[in-house]
């Protein structure tokens, strides 16, 4: 069969608990996975999307890495020192690591992806704000110096959520961080086969020869990534159709998402295996970007009626998942289920009442103004929730112009900030992991609050002074109250507008051992049972 490239990023990942000492790969056909959307982006630092950072835990490797339990482990590093007043960190790689020309990594090869991260991503920016200095004690030792505290220094090397701070060259890392890199070079347990890829079609890795596991066994994203299949090939089926009859026919073997529409026949199908998705990291939360430079969402008024108008209940019901996988009514920001999931500022839009909101829509002084909304309908997640939202939009009275395309076109249209009558755009439905809202430190609708890196140009220098509070303060009671109040002006202000909390589980044929689910969809440590 033929396939077309559609890929990202999902919430789940792929790891076993197999032993180290089977480290060669077997030689077999090359394991297929189906995503969502198109790769557009190799760089890791100069997207947000998904199928971005799917594809860098491929390729690159992290400092730091989290488990199955949500603890930090070292990963490219052998250990890490901190000072008694907790404002110097010393770090230390571990022996023979390798990038895959060769060459070996080093400590100023990790200070300079630390920069070029830090000018990009907003936990990074916090903690580059945070620091006095960062040098190379030698080849495989650097230490990070504090001017003033920052208590999540380690849960920021570590952190799942976009941006990843992946490690690369320092020739490399020293592009300027407002320009893509143009090659590929990683320490990662796979290659990017740059001369097979397939933009519409697939994306292609192999081994890395030159990857070093670590000593114990795969936990989450942390530990050894053995490779057990030689060849890892990501395709596009856009068809949810399609997608699940090649998945029955052994044509691919794992599905980033099992459509909705077909999830009660594959739960019956003996030849795969559905995941449970559940748990507050491995869920998904979806929400309406809205653009705050232009008109009709630069007026907080008219963004305080669309929150109102939004109903949680009947968009997250568009998806057809059961109820034990859908929460009815979410009202945080930070995760139904998660450390920091707080009511507060729940209480403007918890009841309906579109009445209201047609009121305070008129009061806002709208005017008929064109709402441009880019909605990807080759989203299996983003397309139902969208729909509905957009239907509910109508309701409220609002004048909607839809453009219905495919993500990888969202993705480049929702960067121009110019008004509607010249490309730009209004609002947009997307998705998030749970990983990416259960802190406020990682969670987009805050951390990106005034920083000018993420579509929808949200400012309210309010949250600011909080959020740096936040990143200081040790004391998880009061991290909470904060997480609380934060919450409360964002709800106020409106950064944007949530459209509810779900699993969506992921599939695989039942031949596949070792897999589990994490919070990114990731290939190694995956092998077939003998047969």
């Amino acid at each position: 069969m033929s396939f077309r490239l559609s890929l990202r990023a999902l919430a789940l990942a792929f790891v076993s608990l197999v032993p180290m000492s089977a480290a060669h790969a077997q030689p077999e056909r090359p394991l297929r996975l189906v995503m969502n959307t198109e790769l557009q982006v190799l760089d890791p630092i100069m997207t947000t999307a998904f199928s971005t950072r799917t594809f860098s835990y491929m390729v690159f490797d992290t400092l730091v890495a989290v488990d199955s339990r949500g603890e930090m482990r070292p990963q490219m590093l052998d250990s890490w020192e901190i000072s008694t007043d907790r404002l110097t960190y010393t770090f230390r790689l571990r022996p023979g690591l390798e990038w895959s020309d060769g060459r070996p990594v080093t400590a100023e090869d990790c200070i300079a992806s630390l920069r070029r991260w830090g000018a990009r991503d907003g936990l990074g920016r916090q903690l580059m704000q945070a620091t006095k200095d960062l040098t190379a004690v030698d080849a495989s030792t650097f230490r990070l110096e504090l001017k003033e505290p920052f208590g999540q220094v380690i849960e920021a090397l570590g952190k799942t959520a976009m941006l990843v701070p992946f490690m690369m060259p320092a020739r490399i890392a020293n592009t300027p961080a407002t320009t893509q890199i143009t090659e590929i070079v990683g320490s990662g347990p796979y290659l990017f086969v740059r001369e097979e890829w397939r933009p519409g079609d697939r994306v292609v890795f192999r081994r890395n020869p030159r990857y070093r596991p670590r000593s114990e066994p795969a936990d989450g994203l942390a530990g050894g990534k053995v490779v057990h299949i030689e060849r890892v090939e990501f395709v596009s089926i856009p068809d949810a159709s399609t997608k699940v009859n090649a998945l029955l026919a052994g044509e691919v073997d794992l599905l980033e998402r099992a459509p909705p529409d077909f999830l009660a026949r594959l739960r019956r199908d003996r030849r795969v295996t559905v995941t449970e998705a559940r748990g507050a990291g491995l869920e998904l939360y979806g929400a309406l970007a809205l653009n705050h430079l232009q008109p009709p969402f630069n007026n907080i008024r008219i963004r305080q009626a669309l929150q109102l108008a939004l109903r949680q209940p009947e968009i997250v019901a568009a998806l057809g998942f059961p109820d034990n996988m859908v929460h009815q009514q979410c009202l945080t920001l930070f995760l139904c289920g998660g450390p920091y999931a707080t009511d507060a500022g729940g209480e403007r839009f918890a009841r309906e009442d579109l009445p209201r909101a047609r009121q305070m829509l008129q009061e806002a002084g709208y005017n008929n103004e064109r709402v441009v909304v880019l909605h990807a309908s080759d989203s299996a997640l983003i397309d139902p929730i969208g729909l509905v939202a957009i239907e509910q939009m109508r309701r409220l009275g609002l004048n909607l112009d839809v453009r219905i395309t495919d993500w990888a076109t969202v993705s480049q249209l929702r960067n121009q900030r110019g008004p509607t009558g010249e490309g730009g755009w209004s609002a947009l439905p997307l998705v998030w992991t749970g990983f990416d809202m259960a802190n406020p430190m990682t969670n987009p609708v805050i951390l990106y609050n005034c920083s000018d890196a993420f579509p929808g140009w949200w400012c309210d220098q309010r949250q600011v002074p909080l959020l740096r509070e936040f990143a200081a303060e040790p004391d998880m009671a009061r991290r909470r109250e904060l997480a609380a109040r934060i919450q409360e002006l964002a709800r106020e202000h409106v950064n944007l507008v949530t459209l509810g909390q779900f699993a969506s589980p992921a599939t695989y044929r039942a031949d596949l051992q070792g897999v589990i689910e994490m919070g990114v969809p990731v290939m190694w440590n995956i092998r077939r049972a003998q047969r």
